[in-house]
């Protein structure tokens, strides 16, 4: 063998490593596109779903806005009804008070006039002809005078009167 076929088998046998290394290279090289595409298509689907909720969430957030909006209209309009009512009210204050005077004083002087009348009724039925001054005794009001076993007792200032014996004015022994 000489040395340039002995140069010849070293290159070949050379080339055939580089060779076989490449392919091994090659195999491994394929293998990791294969895996990063099933990697990348999995990324995608789940990017896809990702996406969808993402998208499912600003949807629901825009329903709530305008929700939102509707609410916040209607409290505006709320608000206006309110202040033209508080306006209505604050005008029929001033009548209200002008009614309440002009009907509330012809009242009182009436229900004052009823109550003098009922006490002096109640008076005149409990005080005894006998007891009353000359000239004001009336002959036919002893034929309505109510029995005395019916008659109402007196008003007086304090309830039970007259003390019972050893009882001071206001309840005290």
């Amino acid at each position: 063998m000489s040395a340039g076929q002995l140069a010849a088998l070293i290159a070949a046998v050379s080339v055939a490593v580089i060779a076989v290394a490449a392919v091994v290279v090659l195999i491994k090289l394929a293998r990791l596109t294969s895996a990063l595409t099933r990697l990348i298509t999995g990324y995608s689907g789940r990017a896809d779903q990702l996406l969808e909720h993402a998208q499912a969430a600003v949807d629901r957030t825009n329903e709530q806005l305008a929700r939102t909006d509707s609410i916040t209209a209607s409290m505006d309009q709320v608000t206006a009804n309110m202040a033209e009512l508080s306006g209505h009210v604050s005008a029929l204050t001033g009548l209200a008070r002008m009614l309440a005077d002009a009907v509330g004083a012809p009242l009182t002087g009436l229900s004052a006039l009823a109550y003098g009348v009922r006490r002096a009724m109640l008076v005149r039925r409990t005080v005894p002809a006998a007891a009353l001054p000359l000239g004001t005794a009336d002959t036919t009001d002893s034929a309505v005078r109510v029995p005395p076993a019916s008659r109402q007792p007196a008003i007086t200032g304090s309830p039970g009167w007259p003390p019972r014996p050893g009882v001071r004015a206001g309840g005290r022994r």
